[in-house]
């Protein structure tokens, strides 16, 4: 199993200058790991073990397991309630009328393994249009100056990055914007991803989760099992073949799912957490629409992230910068070692005011 996750590995690793932030990892760090690891999970129990085993007399076994995974198996939704072994055999497995009873085909447990994958690359798109974007230019602009001990090649560091940002004052909106948009992005995604999988598992995905609670304060006798109902764990399934004399002849078989326990399960926990990543990143977007919006708001946040500098430098320096400006001294702020960070901000003040720095 620690075999099957190792290529997880490679995305734990921490980045040395930070170019977004916590809500923005949640998405293309801690989401896109967990999808990954899921769709690992279910790739090595489907096709690796055994996915499925049908019984049915008459069909040899090995021919039945092969047809009913690849054309579906299926169950009857009015047949979900009951106690198993007396009123059912198992939920939703019980006998039937063509064209009388409902009958639902499942066939979307095949795909779980590839949708995961999938998903999990359309979480890092923001991501990687945000780095290229990006291209660089925090990690250009910290290089050599997140340590406490300056060497005269970072006091040099220290003075270009002084200068380039004098020099370019008022020239961030766009870098700023596009990394808005990438946060933009993130919630339309994980709002689209919801649908998605909603559509992907026949309407069932969007009420899941809050199904699965009140089913276990549920008595036994009255309760339908949301996860029998959207990956059964026994299904029927038909097997139709010509006998002796020509005629069609029909057989029936049950067949038992056990990969459909690890995606009951996975499905559970997706919807919890992309329930809490929609509230996040929303929470997010305020928080950056308020950002926008309310200078006074920046000012508080850039003292905040300068706290060893003079309130008159910060102050002075707000007032001189436009959004795209902030946005990029609050990166650096993250990154550059607080004690150099208040010494670019008192450079940095005495530049915007013509003062020769010493």
């Amino acid at each position: 199993m620690f075999d099957v996750f190792g290529s997880v590995k490679g995305l734990l690793k921490l980045d040395q200058v930070c170019i977004d932030n916590n809500i923005f990892r949640l998405h293309y760090k801690a989401t896109v790991i967990i999808l990954i690891a899921f769709s690992l999970l279910v790739t090595s129990r489907q096709y690796i073990g055994d996915p499925i085993d049908c019984i049915v007399d008459e069909i040899p076994l090995n021919v039945m397991d092969t047809y009913c995974w690849i054309y579906s198996t299926f169950t009857i939704p009015n047949r979900l309630t009951g106690i198993a072994g007396k009123d059912i055999v198992q939920p939703g497995v019980a006998s039937h009328v063509d064209g009388h009873d409902e009958v639902k085909y499942h066939k979307y447990y095949q795909w779980v393994c590839f949708v995961l994958f999938f998903q999990a690359m359309l979480f890092y798109v923001p991501r990687y249009l945000w780095k290229t974007w990006e291209g660089g230019r925090i990690k250009m602009l910290v290089l050599d100056l997140n340590m406490p001990i300056m060497n005269e090649e970072a006091k040099e560091r220290k003075k270009i990055l002084v200068d380039y940002f004098a020099d370019n004052i008022k020239g961030h909106n766009f870098y700023a914007m596009r990394f808005f948009f990438c946060e933009v992005l993130n919630f339309v995604n994980v709002l689209g991803q919801i649908y998605f999988m909603d559509f992907f598992l026949d309407g069932e995905f969007s009420t899941y989760g809050s199904d699965v609670v009140r089913f276990t304060e549920m008595e036994p006798e009255e309760r339908g099992d949301p996860m029998a109902r959207v990956f059964p764990k026994v299904t029927k399934c038909t097997f139709h073949k010509y006998g002796p004399s020509g005629s069609v002849q029909k057989f029936d078989g049950l067949c038992v799912l056990p990969l459909n326990i690890v995606n009951e399960k996975i499905y559970v926990f997706l919807w919890f957490w992309f329930i809490l990543l929609t509230i996040l990143t929303g929470i997010s977007l305020l928080y950056r629409f308020a950002v926008v919006m309310m200078p006074k708001l920046r000012l508080l946040m850039l003292r905040a992230r300068s706290r060893l500098s003079a309130h008159d430098d910060v102050e002075l320096i707000a007032s001189r910068c436009q959004m795209g400006d902030w946005f990029i001294l609050y990166q650096l702020g993250k990154n550059i070692d607080p004690l150099i960070y208040k010494e670019i901000i008192c450079d940095l003040a005495k530049k915007v005011q013509g003062k020769e720095i010493v």
